[in-house]
């Protein structure tokens, strides 16, 4: 997936003001509105100018794409790391999936989740409760250590907020939080911190700040919904004799049977030692067989052995 520079799109500076932003876009929708331009890819441009005023019209789009984009250049191969909107606190009225359809991949792949519905501000019957409306939900993303879903904890985040200052510019606005964090909080679950969000008019109620929980790469476990993976090495004499081998896991020790004649890619399942829960998940351990190395006269005149007298041959037929 291309990397897609809107300012470019538009013709103006990255510092450029709201303002600039939208005399740029009307200027150009008049140049390649497709009911009236002679351009060849009329239509072609005039997606691409919309897309691009999409972004940088909204301060809160245009802070992540601006946090996002700073290393990147234009048609520069591009995949977004997933924790790329970590700590960005945004308002509702993000576009659905839906929506998002109607621009590119790439916009789809950055905003197409963006933030929720606003549920705040209309009677039932349409009209704006202008003098009693409750703030808008504010929306967050936070990373955590798979640790975390083990012990619980508390932490403290910091979130940034995009507005606009007087000249027009999108500037951060930074927060800082103490959040408890549930013992057996899973990836996706979000935590509702009332009256965080967005404050509410004539009196009306501040809105609720939603944080999405993901996990951190770790450099052992891999995560999937509560269960947890993990490549779990053995000594050859333990794959071929069965053992009982020790595993270290966020919540403590746990002793696992490596049944006699296990090979590499065998996988172990060791019920509820997974992340916590009602019920707690799994622990899936793939076997990875490891050979000591044969770097002394000793280890070699072993192999050596075992060349010999096993009758062995990997590649044959099972």
């Amino acid at each position: 997936m291309d990397f897609k520079d809107y300012y470019q799109a538009l013709g103006v500076a990255r510092d450029a003001t709201a303002e600039e932003i939208k005399k740029a876009f009307r200027k150009l929708a008049r140049k390649y509105h497709p009911d009236v331009s002679r351009e060849k890819d009329a239509e072609a441009r005039m997606k691409d100018v919309n897309e691009a005023y999409a972004v940088l019209s909204d301060p809160e789009k245009r802070a992540a794409y601006d946090q996002l984009g700073r290393n990147y250049r234009p048609g520069q191969d591009f995949q977004p790391p997933p924790d790329w909107d970590a700590g960005f606190e945004f308002s509702g009225g993000g576009y659905s999936p839906r929506e998002a359809a109607d621009f590119s991949d790439f916009f789809a792949e950055l905003f197409g989740r963006m933030g929720g519905a606003n549920s705040g501000g209309f009677s039932a019957g349409g009209r704006h409760a202008a003098y009693h409306a409750r703030g808008e939900d504010h929306h967050a993303k936070v990373m955590l250590d798979i640790e975390d879903a083990f012990t619980g904890a508390t932490r403290q985040i910091s979130l940034r907020a995009p507005e606009m200052d007087a000249q027009g510019r999108v500037v951060l606005r930074s927060r800082t939080l103490n959040v408890k964090i549930p013992k057996g909080v899973r990836e996706g679950q979000v935590i509702r911190l009332a009256g965080q969000g967005a404050p509410g008019m004539g009196g009306g109620g501040a809105g609720d700040l939603m944080l999405s929980i993901h996990f951190k790469p770790h450099p052992r476990f891999r995560v999937d919904g509560r269960d947890l993976h993990l490549t779990l090495p053995v000594a050859p004499w333990e794959a071929a004799l069965g053992a009982i081998v020790a595993v270290e896991l966020p919540g403590g020790q746990v002793k696992v049977r490596i049944p006699e004649g296990a090979q590499s890619g065998k996988q172990l399942r060791v019920r509820g030692k997974g992340i916590p829960g009602e019920p707690p998940g799994d622990l899936l351990l793939d076997i990875q067989v490891r050979l000591p190395p044969a770097n002394t006269a000793r280890a070699r005149a072993l192999y050596e052995t075992m060349a010999k007298e096993l009758a062995f041959d990997p590649r044959g037929r099972a």
